[in-house]
């Protein structure tokens, strides 16, 4: 891999480098292994996997405080896992059995932890975003300095409901951080195809929300704007936007050949920008870790990712009686 020089002054310990390599490391191991369930049947329906993007939620959680919150789209076992969400507890979701998040009932589309600030994965395009808003006006209104880190894609960055929430936000000052995870190519189709404007974070400036564009491919760099937007918006002035350029490995989801781009143009990207290689070279190159200690981490994380696999195999299958369960809230009473 090229050697490169990260965007961001690193200003972090060995402890807390090693911390993010591991993070990162666990991420796409687990996502290999989803890949892997699926095609052998156990996991069924859409599989949005988030390899190659895995320094986006790794740099915005170092940034976080307990009580921030977080929303995303559909690519979501990242977040997920990011946020301290239980391997076990995703993957046996992802296979649409009762030890998963939610009960195996949503499979890798639609999952929620209130324990961990983790607000779902959404499949409608861009519909998290206006409920991300929400649960910003929500700290508000509350009067506390939590924010709410709000995940969307390139594509759904030309969806009309990103900018009636952006109008909102912003006259009403709202703790939310936008993060547009830009991977260039939302479904299938190129950035540069989908809209004639230079970047997506500028769009704010007609509502007056400050924002940047951030390499996502470097987890430092990442780290370092996401501490500047949250230190805007705990100081109450209201929204900002971070458009992270980041770049997704497989196709869109399990069923996409990918073939609106080259494998060359993958290729290149892995040997040049990866995330995870760039901090294993300032781990080697710093002398923070050795070959064998980052052989070791390997080792353990795949170690947790089969033990995750391995109990959503073992984990039954919901009842039929949980098809009737979670349909709608619970009625109030008369007398309430």
């Amino acid at each position: 891999m090229a050697t490169r020089k990260t965007a961001a002054k690193s200003n972090v310990s060995a402890e807390e480098l090693l911390g993010y390599y591991r993070d990162m490391l666990l991420i796409r191991r687990f996502e290999e292994k989803a890949g892997q369930l699926y095609g052998m049947g156990l996991i069924g329906g859409f599989c949005h996997l988030y390899i190659g993007q895995e320094a986006v939620v790794v740099g915005l959680e170092a940034a976080a405080k307990e009580g921030d919150k977080r929303i995303t789209s559909y690519r979501d076992h990242g977040h997920m896992l990011a946020c301290g969400m239980d391997p076990k507890g995703v993957m046996a979701e992802l296979t649409g059995r009762e030890g998963g998040y939610s009960k195996g009932k949503g499979g890798s589309m639609h999952m929620f932890s209130k324990e961990k600030h983790f607000y779902g994965g959404h499949g409608i395009v861009g519909a998290q975003v206006p409920l991300g808003a929400g649960l910003a006006f929500s700290d508000k209104y509350k009067g506390n300095d939590n924010v709410t880190f709000t995940y969307f894609g390139d594509g759904a960055a030309n969806q009309g409901q990103v900018y009636e929430t952006y109008n909102m936000a912003m006259l009403w000052d709202l703790p939310v951080i936008f993060v547009i995870e830009n991977n260039k190519y939302a479904m299938g189709t190129s950035v540069q195809r989908a809209t004639k404007s230079p970047s997506l974070w500028e769009r704010g400036a007609a509502y007056g929300i400050k924002g940047e564009e951030v390499d996502g491919m470097d987890v430092l760099a990442v780290k370092a704007a996401g501490e500047k937007a949250v230190a805007h918006c705990r100081a109450g002035k209201g929204p900002y936007i971070l458009e992270v350029m980041t770049y997704r490995y497989r196709g869109h989801s399990m069923s996409d050949p990918a073939k609106y781009r080259t494998r060359d143009e993958v290729q290149k990207i892995r040997e040049e920008r990866d995330a995870i290689e760039h901090v294993r070279d300032l781990l080697l190159q710093g002398k923070h870790a050795s070959e064998d200690d980052l052989k070791a981490i390997d080792k353990e994380i795949k170690a947790v990712v089969n033990e995750a696999a391995e109990f959503s195999k073992e984990s039954p299958e919901p009842a039929l009686e949980e098809l009737w369960t979670d349909i709608y809230a619970s009625s109030v009473p008369q007398n309430a």
